[in-house]
């Protein structure tokens, strides 16, 4: 939301003030923390106190690098929930002081330290790295603290009836931008990777991947000046990024209060490591869950018959799906969703899924779900007579036609909702279903509706709600399969939800451009501590060309989790290109590429564990985060990292010509041996079988052994038997961390003087070293 009109003018239809003066810095008893009194103008006389309205600022060390700042106007004015859940493992002990002298009063939060001005007539508060105020993150200035009313006041009273008056009030603040600062992140957003310049609502929207609006808003930005921005508020958030004022990020939310925290790292991977302190770290997950998911499709007819077919022919073709997924119309139409197999087409759900399993067709089953629940369904009576559903304020349940007809919204805040909710899951493992997917939950309703619990803010429930939602469906998988087995898939997600893994990224288009954007959602959502992400390979709209398909399966076999979903045509490979005998057809694409996947597993799985342990994304990693230093590396929103050791840039022509940067390093390609050591662009041309995959120096790389054709192991196999170990320009010191299908800690290889390698002992059966690249 933008308060003026340029820089001179406020905007016709705004009251704005300012908090002008820093006219009092009270601290706490414990020093922790600042209380700023700060007039909306001068204070030169006493007359001056005398009707004006006063913002208070208060700032606090919460622990090592991270400072959080509250703004509040009226603050009597209600605390409704929902709350963020912070620190859900625990909230750290951290270092403070608070010093005062000629520069200012200043509050030390570890590495981060925060100075408040000497001039109580100029509003001046620098965030800055501790001990070396020279080295400034960002500030408030002038103007910068404030907030408005709209429609625009033309008398002070109207304040006594903001609601009759039709008056909304807003609190914003604006942190300074730097030269050659960019910002990243707030979620999945498939726009501009830099949100400079951009305006941006922090809003859970169900508006595909082709638009500004974005499934998963994460109230989190990263700068690449070392530190981030977390905004305590599941409200919306509406932000102006340099797009406003081209010097400052404003921030603004509809209210009396607004809360943020500034984290320091000073590395982007160290803010994200902190921001998970605060919010949650992805939860870990099985080895089984990184290998191919096939989908039924959306719309698609299929039935018992059709998915046996399926499994047949992939296991015909020697290629293995780890996981089966069905798609919404496992269940009646207009039932959704009511937890009930439609008979018509599966009329013994149980038998059938355990006949597949047993032949080794599959090795797990997902199923669609929503929180949503048609009228048309049976259950929908006894839901609502229950107080399941989400009410008005009259007591009617909230309905409406969009999506299913007449359909009512789970109300997570009740929990015997909650508690029939986890029993419906129940009844479909006992089936044998294994994971969920959990779609929607995008377009929850904030006007004339009345929430189970009193004491939320319907607004502020509307982006929570992916977050309540989400932890109920993880929890109950937790519940019945173990702590480290729960999976489902995501689409909607809010600050904190990254504990609940995993996720897509939404409804994208069969097109090129739409796998560039999937991507740049890739890289943004990463930087909400997300650490395992999908797309839908192929696309999701239309029927993909092969080309497309095939640049697509490379693509989503390099991510965390690789599923092939579509919406009105089937995504298995022989349907694509008319089952092709042809060299490189889309069916030996897609076997070539689920192959590799599963003998990286050995490196995967490990770096899996490491990402979730720090709060880091696995796949798409930015670059930026490996290569801070790099100021390309900031820019390059067409690649990405494989974890920590491996650059990947997708190929988006059908010509196969693609263009990536490699940063300064020695870098060692994948496939051939060569050996680049000079950082810069480069031009290459690649088949479907191959794209650009560069080994990072110092890398000791654990490939798990070739696959049989007989293999009925599955992704869950023991990759530290036969393995091969290659080394890349390594030196005495470098190390690679072994973790066994089960996640469990193995032991360190490491390269010890002359090239050997201590631990080989660690890997069972005949071991192998090859492709040695010596410095």
């Amino acid at each position: 939301m933008k308060f003026r009109d340029g820089m001179w003018l406020v905007a016709a239809d705004k009251t704005v003030q300012y908090a002008e003066d820093i006219h009092t810095i009270t601290p706490s008893q414990n020093n922790r923390s600042l209380s700023l009194l700060c007039p909306t103008r001068h204070i030169r006389s006493r007359g001056d106190t005398l009707n004006l309205a006063t913002m208070s600022v208060d700032i606090t060390a919460e622990f090592d690098g991270v400072i959080s700042v509250e703004v509040a106007h009226f603050r009597g004015a209600r605390k409704k929930g929902p709350d963020f859940e912070l620190y859900p493992d625990g909230r750290p002990d951290g270092p403070s002081e608070l010093l005062k002298d000629d520069k200012g009063t200043t509050l030390t939060s570890g590495r981060l330290a925060v100075t408040v001005g000497p001039n109580k007539d100029t509003f001046d508060i620098k965030f800055h790295e501790s001990g070396n105020p020279g080295r400034d993150l960002t500030s408030l200035l002038s103007r910068s603290v404030g907030f408005a009313y709209t429609p625009a006041l033309t008398s002070p009273k109207q304040v006594e009836d903001l609601v009759g008056a039709g008056i909304k009030h807003y609190i914003f603040t604006q942190t300074e931008l730097g030269v050659g600062e960019s910002i990243h992140g707030l979620g999945e957003r498939f726009g501009a990777w830099n949100k400079v310049g951009q305006s941006i609502e922090v809003w859970n929207e169900d508006g595909g991947t082709s638009s500004e609006q974005a499934y998963k808003n994460v109230s989190f930005w990263l700068s690449n000046r070392g530190y981030g921005v977390f905004i305590d508020t599941p409200d919306k958030i509406e932000l102006e990024i340099g797009s406003e004022r081209s010097c400052r990020l404003q921030t603004s939310v509809e209210g009396h209060r607004l809360k943020w925290y500034i984290i320091y790292g000073p590395t982007p991977k160290e803010v994200l490591t902190k921001y998970s302190i605060l919010t949650g770290k992805a939860g870990k997950v099985p080895a089984w869950s990184f290998g191919l998911w096939l989908s039924t499709s959306f719309t698609t007819n299929y039935d018992e018959a059709t998915v046996s077919h399926f499994l047949e022919e992939m296991q015909s073709r020697q290629i293995p799906v780890e996981v089966f997924h069905y798609d919404c119309f496992w269940l009646k139409e207009f039932h959704w969703c009511d937890f009930e197999f439609d008979i018509a087409a599966f009329p013994d759900p149980a038998g059938s899924i355990k006949r597949l399993k047993s032949a080794g067709l599959m090795r797990k089953v997902c199923v669609w779900t929503n929180p949503y629940l048609g009228q048309a369904s049976p259950i929908f009576a006894y839901a609502a007579e229950k107080g399941y559903l989400l009410k008005r304020p009259n007591g009617d349940i909230f309905q409406w036609d969009l999506w299913q007809t007449g359909m009512g919204i789970v109300d997570f805040t009740n929990p015997a909702a909650k508690e029939w909710f986890v029993g419906c899951l129940s009844k479909l493992f006992d089936l044998g279903v294994d994971c969920i997917k959990t779609d929607f939950g995008e377009r929850i309703p904030t006007r004339d509706v009345a929430w189970h619990d009193t004491s939320v803010d319907p607004s502020r429930m509307h982006n929570y709600y992916s977050f309540i939602y989400n932890k109920c469906v993880y929890e109950a998988l937790q519940s019945r399969y173990g702590a480290d087995q729960a999976v489902l898939f995501a689409r909607t997600a809010c600050a904190g939800t990254q504990r609940f893994p995993l996720i897509w990224g939404g409804d994208c288009e069969s097109t090129p451009p739409a796998l560039a954007e999937s991507l740049r959602g890739g890289l943004s959502i990463g930087l909400s501590s997300h650490t395992y992400w999908s797309s839908d390979i192929g696309g999701f709209e239309g029927s993909p060309p092969p080309w497309i398909y095939k640049r697509w399966v490379a693509f989503g076999l390099v991510c965390s989790h690789s599923r092939l979903h579509g919406s009105n045509s089937y995504r298995v490979p022989w349907l694509i290109d008319n089952d092709s005998k042809e060299k490189e057809n889309c069916t030996e694409v897609l076997r070539t590429w689920v192959q590799l996947k599963r003998r990286l597993m050995p490196y995967l799985f490990a770096q899996a564990q490491e990402s979730a342990e720090k709060g880091w994304p696995l796949s798409v990693r930015a670059m930026a985060l490996e290569f801070p230093d790099d100021p390309t590396a900031w820019f390059c929103d067409r690649q990405f990292m494989l974890g920590s050791q491996l650059l990947v840039a997708p190929v988006f022509n059908e010509d196969g010509s693609v263009e990536f940067y490699l940063p300064p390093g020695r870098w060692t390609n994948f496939w051939s041996g060569e050996i680049v050591d000079t950082p810069g662009w480069r031009k290459e041309s690649h088949g479907f079988l191959t794209l650009p995959l560069y080994v990072r120096d110092g890398t000791l790389l654990v490939l798990g052994k070739e696959p049989a054709e007989t293999d009925t192991e599955g992704f869950a196999y023991d990759w530290l038997t036969d393995a091969e170990l290659r080394l890349y320009s390594t030196k005495e010191g470098d190390k690679a961390r072994l973790v066994d299908k089960s996640g469990v800690d193995v032991g360190i290889l490491e390269v010890g003087d002359a090239g050997t390698v201590k631990g080989m002992d660690l890997l069972k059966g005949s071991p192998k070293v090859a492709h040695i690249v010596k410095e």
